[in-house]
């Protein structure tokens, strides 16, 4: 087979892929041959087993939404980095999105040229990826794939939702905005009609979804950075705090290597201990983190945050107090 058709063979690919549908015609005139030559060339894609189809509806010829090219002259590197972060060896299988990935690997993996496939074979059981605790996905699947779908055309969604912030199971129209993996699970970030006010919704903790067939208008792109603005996660509390915290020796080289903060500042003691700054939007996150570290950290400023840590403190001791008693 000659390289020009090759070449045309993967523009009509190409044009099929699109989402409209061509007549033998229109695809003879933009490809500048004969409607007999088109025929041809959709016989070697029929023996080449790609799915294309007739539309009665529209005298024209489509290929199914759902087929993809398989990747091609993949390097040993990229083979292995596409099979390890999607979860070959199954430390993700759980995952939403990751899981689909997993599947998606593992038909890319059986094409991949016999070297590469032998090399990645002897080395993928001794290369891992964990990610750390995550929070449970089972069952999250079609709730993700629905959400996807929604973004996607832009159509309202109602939620009951087990709200901890509340305290009580609520029910609110959204408008789905974007699906973020923050930590360890995802998460929706959607326009809340209830709140009137965009908000964050935990995946694990959507108790029924609905996807009605109400649209709403395109919204602008979604700035998550301004979003989330100078949370320590994603929590913003309407108030910014500089952030003064004295690490101890034996935990400082573990908090310098970390970007924790997009507007951290670390300065390094002469004994081994360091100073972190960073400029906080809210004190309830980042709390739980510094009482992580235990006594190995001390809050220097702001007093607010000193006094909360002391309060949590006390009330842990008094619980410790009264078991002892």
């Amino acid at each position: 087979m000659n390289v020009s058709r090759i070449y045309r063979l993967l523009r009509v690919i190409t044009m099929l892929q699109s989402g409209r549908s061509y007549t033998a015609g229109e695809l003879a005139e933009e490809l500048e041959v004969s409607r007999r030559t088109i025929f041809r060339d959709l016989n070697v894609l029929e023996m080449a087993r790609i799915p294309y189809y007739f539309d009665a509806e529209t005298r024209g010829y489509k290929i199914s939404q759902h087929f993809f090219l398989p990747p091609v002259n993949l390097t040993i590197a990229e083979a292995l980095a596409m099979l390890i972060l999607t979860g070959r060896t199954g430390s993700s299988h759980q995952l939403p999105l990751l899981s689909q990935g997993a599947r998606a690997a593992a038909k890319v993996e059986s094409i991949l040229p016999t070297s590469i496939r032998e090399h990645v074979g002897n080395v993928i059981d001794r290369v891992g990826l964990s990610l750390g605790q995550l929070s449970r996905h089972e069952g999250m699947e079609n709730v993700f794939d629905q959400l996807m779908g929604a973004i996607a055309s832009r159509k309202v969604c109602r939620l009951v939702y087990i709200s901890f912030h509340e305290g009580r199971q609520i029910v609110t129209t959204i408008r789905p905005l974007r699906l973020i993996f923050l930590g360890r699970a995802w998460y929706l970030l959607a326009y809340s009609a209830s709140h009137r006010q965009t908000r964050i919704f935990k995946l694990g903790r959507i108790r029924k979804l609905t996807v009605t067939k109400r649209t709403f208008e395109k919204p602008k792109d979604v700035d998550l950075e301004k979003h989330f603005g100078d949370a320590w996660c994603m929590i913003p509390e309407g108030q910014s705090y500089d952030v003064h915290l004295h690490f101890e020796p034996k935990v400082a080289g573990n908090v310098a290597e970390v970007h924790w903060h997009h507007t951290q500042r670390v300065e390094w003691n002469p004994d081994g201990s360091l100073e972190f700054h960073a400029q906080v939007d809210g004190l309830g996150e980042i709390t739980w983190w510094i009482l992580g570290y235990g006594d190995q950290v001390r809050a220097v400023s702001p007093p607010a945050l000193k006094n909360r840590i002391r309060q949590t403190a006390a009330a842990m001791l008094a619980k410790y107090d009264r078991q002892g008693k």
